[in-house]
């Protein structure tokens, strides 16, 4: 019997200590920038909107909803840093949302050339979707999250 620290081949899925013994499929790389992302994610969200919870009282409602929303998914991000296949949902809201608002709201705005300042600060916050559209497993997302077959 082989012991889980050996280094034959496919020792890396015996090892639970290894990133693709949970993963397989995914490489290390990979794993690497899924982490990346949910970093990106987590720590900008932490800086931006944890301070304001302290004054959640005097927001107004649609502004306080959308603040516990995104310091929940600031708290998942940051999940997705330990377990980063798992929490691939997160990311995929995380792109559904900013490519909608940019093509629904942004664009737009920005054709017809009625873009205020606040369309154009939140637009140009919204390109920061770039890096984790880089970072996300298209092919492993639509295998196992759409069409639900296991690594």
């Amino acid at each position: 019997m082989t012991s889980m620290n050996s280094a034959g081949p496919g020792a890396s899925l015996r090892d639970p200590r290894s990133p693709s013994f949970a993963n397989p499929s995914l490489s290390r790389l990979r794993l690497h920038g899924l982490r990346a992302a949910y970093l990106l994610i987590g720590i900008g969200l932490a800086l931006t909107k944890w301070p304001l919870l302290g004054q959640i009282q005097s927001l107004d409602v649609y502004e306080a909803v959308t603040l516990c929303m995104l310091t929940a998914m600031s708290l998942l991000a940051l999940v997705g840093v330990a377990r980063p296949a798992a929490m691939i949902p997160v990311l995929m809201f995380e792109v559904l949302w900013k490519l909608l608002w940019l093509g629904l709201v942004a664009a737009p705005a920005l054709v017809a050339g009625n873009a205020d300042a606040s369309v154009t600060r939140i637009a140009v916050n919204c390109t920061l979707v770039v890096p984790v559209l880089l970072a996300v497993p298209w092919r492993y997302v639509w295998r196992v999250n759409v069409k639900g077959r296991p690594r």
